[in-house]
């Protein structure tokens, strides 16, 4: 019986039904104790100290680590949250997401699924989602603007809607060009601003029509022997003047297949023309170059001398301010515009050149800069700037140069070459960068013509073919811009000529 009571007692003591009273106080009431103690001491006046009871004494960062020296301030409460949610309501999130994507019921209204959600799980089903927000975004106040930057757009830009541009690497025509003089210091083609392009084939000129595809022969040499050196057309486009090897100018009427003029004053061959309105200059082998009044009858005014040797580049600046010359004497020379009763002397001379200079053109939208090339013995494209003199560039190809274009629609330079090579290259201006080579003739290229609309290139070479390059079409947009702008001009000259 004794160990019965004895056990019976201990099982008594150890069940402590009672408070000990003498035992320590617990933690969890000594932390109790305290944020209760600073909840009253902190409270505002006027406002009820409703602090959490597990408010922590811990700083929110370590003593010293702020940058100055100093403690950061404690801040009374949690630092996070962390939501507690049962198995359940974890496994019905997942269920909610891979439902996703599914129609809703139309008939089934928010507050009739809430209802279904209580019934079934014992809790709003949207409060298990694993992102949910409380409530809807508030609107923005009224005048209200975002200074923020913005970094993406779906809006495209001007950089995300250009077009790529496809340079075709075949001609997109081929012409046939028998009995061609392959001659390097001639210029047997142009085309004018009516789109007719002409073509000296021995001792005949031909026009190829390029609207129609018609072709008509406008003259021949009466003599066998002679042939066509030249040909330039007016800026109208309605008279076209042909140099010849019997030491003439012809000057033709296109529209009534007339000779209007034979107009002597060359002791050689005339291998370049080129028109200033009224003035047509013409470059001979003797190395003269004469501007001729086409208005009146004694139609020789000037007589330009600086070159020792054969003329074989002529060209006259966009404004008529300037005239450029080439010679097989490796001489560039800048002349002024035509004046009247005063003696002609050049403005400049370039002499950088290591071979015969035939390749000459002017930037159409820069005036005063003219580029020209260099034959087999120097194979150099150099660009000048006339009114101060200085070379800008220079670029050496590794081919002999025979023509240069250039190409408004997209501010480039074309340039026709020889020996080795025998193609046509297109370089960015005025980086001089190569853009593209366009390969397919079986000789050198002779000459080089732009279209009036400057889309197409034409190419003869000594192949006997003409190849007509569309490597520069314009966007349909600008295109129809320029159209509206041209107009019909008939040539103020058509009176005037005797």
């Amino acid at each position: 019986m004794a160990q019965f009571t004895f056990e019976n007692d201990m099982h008594s003591i150890l069940k402590l039904d009672m408070p000990i009273t003498n035992a320590p106080v617990a933690r969890w009431q000594l932390k109790a104790n305290s944020s209760a103690s600073v909840s009253a001491n902190t409270s505002t006046p006027g406002k009820a100290g409703n602090r959490p009871l597990s408010t922590s004494k811990t700083p929110s960062r370590t003593p010293g680590k702020n940058g100055k020296g100093q403690s950061t301030p404690f801040k009374v409460g949690g630092d996070r949250y962390i939501p507690t949610r049962n198995p359940q309501q974890m496994g019905v999130a997942s269920f909610l997401i891979s439902r996703e994507n599914e129609p809703v019921d139309p008939n089934a209204s928010q507050e009739i699924q809430r209802a279904w959600s209580v019934n079934l799980n014992g809790y709003d089903i949207e409060e298990s989602k694993i992102l949910h927000f409380a409530g809807k975004p508030l609107n923005a106040p009224e005048g209200y603007q975002n200074n923020l930057k913005v970094l993406y757009s779906q809006a495209s830009t001007p950089a995300s809607t250009k077009k790529f541009r496809y340079i075709p690497s075949v001609p997109d025509r081929i012409l046939d060009a028998p009995d061609l003089v392959n001659d390097f210091y001639l210029n047997q083609i142009d085309w004018s601003s009516q789109n007719i392009l002409a073509v000296a084939l021995h001792s005949s000129v031909y026009l190829w029509n390029a609207s129609q595809g018609g072709i008509t022969l406008l003259m021949m040499m009466e003599k066998e022997d002679d042939y066509i050196s030249s040909v330039s057309w007016i800026k109208e486009g309605n008279y076209l003047a042909i140099g010849t090897s019997d030491h003439k100018v012809q000057l033709w009427d296109v529209e009534n297949q007339k000779r209007l003029r034979c107009m002597a004053s060359h002791s050689a061959r005339v291998g370049a023309l080129s028109w200033s309105n009224h003035v047509l200059s013409s470059g001979s082998r003797s190395g003269h170059i004469h501007h001729h009044d086409v208005r009146v009858p004694d139609h020789h005014i000037f007589t330009l001398t600086g070159h020792s040797q054969e003329v074989c580049g002529l060209k006259w600046s966009p404004d008529g301010k300037h005239l450029a010359s080439g010679g097989n004497d490796n001489l560039v020379f800048v002349w002024p515009g035509v004046q009247d009763g005063t003696t002609q002397t050049a403005t400049h001379q370039f002499d950088y050149h290591q071979g015969a200079v035939k390749a000459l053109a002017w930037c159409p939208w820069q005036p005063n800069i003219l580029a020209s090339g260099g034959g087999t013995s120097d194979r150099h494209i150099r660009i000048w700037n006339v009114n101060s003199g200085s070379c800008i560039s220079s670029l050496d190809t590794q081919s002999q140069i025979s023509s240069l274009v250039f190409a408004p629609n997209y501010k480039e330079l074309v340039s026709g070459h020889g020996f080795s090579k025998d193609c046509l290259t297109i370089w960015k201006y005025p980086s001089m960068t190569k853009v593209a080579e366009l390969s397919g003739h079986e000789g050198r290229v002779l000459n080089l013509t732009m279209s009036p609309d400057s889309s197409t290139v034409a190419s003869l070479a000594a192949d006997e073919t003409i190849r007509l390059w569309k490597s520069f079409e314009q966007d349909p947009a600008k295109k129809k811009a320029s159209e509206r702008k041209t107009q019909s001009t008939s040539s103020f000259l058509h009176q005037g000529i005797r």
